[in-house]
């Protein structure tokens, strides 16, 4: 096994999205600002209302998929193909924009804290038109596997723990995605494997932690996207006072990508037939 290193680090920006919702953005934060296959990766969190209460209003995708995971909190996801679903605490909302979806995403707390990531899946060239699609993933139904000191629960992918095979929630896909939450106690030290063709990163976003490749240990930067060298295996060590992160990790693509706003495509023409289409009602017509 080869321990993977730390090799960028992106710290993230605050910046707003929708209708004024206060946000960090690492992955995105610029077109060139991106790790292959995913586009973009937004943290949110606040207990102010003023911060989180307006919302996303109804607003159009094309092109690639949406990982809604909440923390704390309560959003209603609407859409034009009549999918409602309600993300609390622990769920995840997996949305496939595919050829074209208008959808909306918007607080049902007036409030307390709203916290949560969103996650931008992109899509290779021969499925950016498959039919759109959603799924509502309740607390339950996410895997969570235990190792001394840590915890981790499973939204997508699949690993080989101590022998066993774990599966998330979400499995399969060309990306491969792997999308874990991770806690880790005080002090404590945590190895998974990721597979080698797969690009990896790590979001810490609460406590401290560390990543170990043989003596060293490189400490992980707080709400940024810590993207790692190659290898096969992540070694965590937990500080202080333990911490939580997000291991995010999938097979790049390799394609052009041409983005503009919510439409994500491979070429120019393709971004102007989907703004031609969204204008006249082609975008979601079945």
């Amino acid at each position: 096994m080869t321990l993977r290193s730390l090799k960028q680090t992106i710290p993230a920006l605050g910046t707003s999205d929708g209708a004024g919702v206060k946000i960090k953005r690492s992955l995105g934060q610029s077109q060139a600002i991106r790790m292959d296959p995913f586009l973009m990766l937004d943290e949110f969190g606040s207990d102010q209302p003023q911060d989180y209460i307006a919302g996303f209003p109804a607003h159009p995708h094309r092109g690639f998929e949406t990982v809604t995971y909440m923390i704390e909190g309560h959003m209603l996801h609407e859409d034009h193909l009549g999918n409602r679903g309600n993300l609390r605490n622990g769920g995840v909302q997996w949305m496939t924009a595919g050829r074209g979806i208008v959808h909306s995403e918007m607080p049902q707390q007036e409030s307390g804290v709203m916290r949560g990531f969103q996650l931008w899946l992109n899509l290779p060239a021969a499925e950016k038109m498959k039919p759109a699609g959603y799924r509502d993933i309740q607390p339950e139904d996410i895997p969570v596997f235990n190792q001394p000191g840590a915890s981790v629960k499973l939204i997508a992918g699949e690993m080989n723990v101590s022998g066993v095979q774990v599966s998330g929630a979400v499995t399969g896909g060309t990306t491969e995605p792997l999308y874990a939450d991770i806690h880790l106690e005080p002090n404590a030290q945590l190895s998974l494997p990721v597979a080698q063709p797969l690009n990896a990163m790590l979001y810490l976003y609460e406590g401290n932690a560390s990543l170990v490749t043989g003596e060293a240990q490189t400490q992980l930067r707080l709400s940024a996207a810590n993207l790692l060298d190659d290898g096969d295996e992540i070694l965590l060590a937990g500080g202080p006072t333990g911490a939580r992160l997000l291991l995010i990790a999938g097979r790049p693509i390799g394609e052009p990508i041409v983005q503009y706003g919510p439409f994500v495509m491979n070429t120019r023409e393709e971004i102007e037939q989907a703004l031609r289409d969204y204008q006249t009602g082609r975008l979601t017509a079945a």
